[in-house]
């Protein structure tokens, strides 16, 4: 597995130091008091920050002692952290200011390789402000505020962090490993009572493994099947119809209901199965929705094809409605299919494949702001009471579905409309498939800027 590139927390003590650590690993590691010292040797963990992965290093507090003495001998653990680091993140108190040791770990820091990022913490509020400011005089660039007890500067610390731990794409490409082939597929199958999801499973699976009947739903429970399409593992679950809530009248019916949305919640590709003698109900938009909130790729699949009449009408129409009625997503696959005589049943498990790949796809960042400045130049964000809206850059921070941060300042001045544009440019630049995709903006916290 990749080396996952290094932060080393440094500062003097009781200034935040194993608050910051546990922040960033998501657990209580270190211990924290209000007594200096605390910390004594090296304590590393795992750190994720805004889909950043990094190792990070709680070090003592640097104190200058005598090497041979306890204070002296955690000061040299310090600096062989800093050493083997990509980063140094020296932390000072920022509602305090800076203090001599400050400035003589600043000279230490400063005569060394490794870069070093200057953050005033216990800037709750406004409250270090005057720290930070002060901080510039050490001359390691410019320094951020962040509150690591409060979360405070999250945005302003990814930034700052990202040049020194994001890490080739490549190596990422490999430690996900989507494209492993005993990982397999996992996909649910869902629609109204009655739609032929056992049939279909079963023509599938090519044995009677479901029990099926013109009865509407005898299937209560979600059942899960591990079997293979041409060599390749899949992981198929046939789930209870989906009705109205207001005709689930049964307690087991509401258990099945709930049983449905667990399997969307735990699907990677959905396949919601319509019956093309009864074409598209509102029903039918309600469960595709929920499996596009939920992040799932979506397949429809029109059942009962060979018994259809007005075939063509029949599926514009389809294709219609779900252009109209999930505006969220477009162009869905819409695939005519007979669960009976297996018509096209080969073409649902190839586009789910597809579909999944596209889902955990990971974009290069190099890639992802070539398309960006294009398109952002293209079209401009518009400047709200004259006042421009900057966007800076563009990164994914996580892929199953495809997850995108955009950062800039007075992004929540955008309108929704340009975020879908977007979106659409990129679905359309960098030819990702009709999956559903996340997107969102974030801004530095900047104190001075009082129209926010």
């Amino acid at each position: 597995m990749p080396r996952l590139p290094t932060v080393a927390i440094v500062g003097r003590p009781n200034v935040g130091k194993s608050t910051l650590f546990n922040r960033l690993v998501g657990k209580k590691i270190a211990l924290v008091d209000d007594r200096p010292g605390v910390t004594r040797d090296r304590r590393e963990g795992e750190a994720k920050l805004l889909g950043l992965e990094f190792r990070v290093m709680d070090t003592a507090g640097y104190e200058d002692e005598d090497p041979h003495t306890l204070p002296g001998r955690m000061r040299q653990q310090t600096e062989a952290a800093v050493r083997e680091a990509d980063v140094a993140l020296f932390l000072i108190d920022g509602r305090e200011g800076l203090t001599p040791l400050d400035e003589e770990i600043a000279r230490w820091l400063r005569a060394g390789e490794t870069p070093v990022i200057v953050a005033a913490n216990k800037a709750e509020g406004n409250a270090g402000e005057s720290g930070r400011l002060e901080a510039f005089s050490l001359g390691l660039g410019e320094p951020i505020a962040i509150s690591a007890e409060h979360g405070e500067g999250v945005v302003d610390l990814f930034e700052s962090l990202r040049p020194f731990v994001e890490r080739d794409d490549d190596e990422v490409e490999e430690e996900l490993d989507e494209e492993d082939p005993a990982r397999p597929l996992k996909l649910a199958i869902v629609g109204r009572p009655n739609a032929g999801k056992s049939t279909l499973v079963n023509k599938m699976l090519g044995e009677e493994r479901m029990i099926t009947g013109p009865e509407a739903g005898i299937t209560r429970d979600s059942i899960t099947l591990d079997w293979e399409w041409q060599g390749r593992p899949v992981r198929l679950v046939d789930t209870a119809g989906l009705r109205k809530r207001a005709k689930i009248e049964d307690k087991l019916e509401k258990l099945s209901g709930a049983d449905t949305r667990r399997s969307i919640e735990h699907a990677e590709v959905v396949v919601l199965l319509l019956d093309a003698t009864r074409g598209l109900e509102a029903q039918d938009l309600r469960i595709a929705d929920l499996v596009v909130e939920e992040g799932r790729a979506l397949i429809i699949a029109l059942n009962k094809w060979d018994v259809a009449e007005h075939a063509s009408s029949l599926f514009n129409g389809v294709k219609a409605a779900l252009e109209e009625g999930l505006s969220q997503l477009k162009n869905v696959p819409v695939l005519a299919i007979s669960a009976k005589t297996g018509k096209a049943v080969d073409d649902v498990l190839k586009v789910a494949f597809e579909l999944r790949e596209s889902w955990s796809r990971r974009i290069s960042t190099g890639e992802l702001n070539r398309w960006f400045e294009q398109a952002v130049d293209a079209n401009p964000p518009p400047a709200p009471s004259g006042r421009r809206i900057k966007l800076r850059y563009i990164t994914q921070v996580k892929t199953r579905p495809p997850t995108f941060v955009v950062f800039g300042t007075r992004v929540d001045q955008l309108p929704d409309s340009y975020r879908r544009y977007l979106l659409n440019s990129m679905r359309r630049d960098l030819k990702l498939a009709p999956v559903p995709m996340r997107l969102s903006f974030r801004a530095p916290k900047n104190p001075y800027d009082k129209g926010r």
